[in-house]
């Protein structure tokens, strides 16, 4: 038998459904208790306004000691501790931020740009063909350059014979006409 029984179980039973008059009846209740909760905050900034602070009747020192206790959630507002070893962070003000040192960099941040100084060490070396990759390109440049001055002499001979050829031919031609 499963835990529990057949007893308890809400399988097999009907559902109830809420009516939209219960909802609507819910909706209002909650309204209302809204608008009295503002009404009371309301109305007690307004006689904390209208009160004059001097005053030893009022009734402001009653409401901020609520107050206070409203803002302070579960057992922080019934009991103090004061915990030793809890560093307060105090806020900073910008006119003091800017005046301290700047601030240490972390073992990545450094690491970071130590790369990118490094490697822009590398690219004006590497300009000024100063690298092995510099040198093997500029070689390897120059062996190109060679080739294609080559094949561009050869070209122009090879135009010259043609045209030699042609002339040659056009003169033969010209003197079997005649």
């Amino acid at each position: 038998m499963p835990k529990g029984g057949k007893k308890g179980s809400h399988k097999g039973r009907m559902r109830t459904y809420t009516s939209p008059e219960e909802i609507d009846a819910q909706m209002k209740a909650e309204k209302e208790r809204k608008r009295v909760e503002q009404e009371e905050d309301g109305g007690a900034a307004q006689n904390d306004v209208a009160e004059a602070p001097g005053c030893p009747g009022s009734g402001s020192d009653d409401s901020d000691d609520e107050g206070s206790l409203k803002r302070k959630g579960g057992v922080e507002g019934l009991i103090e501790i004061e915990n030793p070893n809890r560093v307060v962070q105090k806020p900073k003000k910008v006119t003091q931020i800017e005046m301290d040192e700047p601030r240490q960099l972390s073992r990545r941040e450094r690491e970071e740009i130590e790369k990118q100084k490094a490697k822009e060490r590398y690219m004006k070396m590497h300009l000024a063909g100063k690298t092995d990759q510099a040198k093997a390109d500029l070689a390897r440049l120059a062996i190109i350059r060679k080739q294609r001055e080559e094949a561009a002499k050869k070209k122009e001979e090879e135009k010259k014979a043609k045209e030699a050829a042609a002339a040659a031919a056009r003169g033969i031609n010209s003197l079997s006409l005649k």
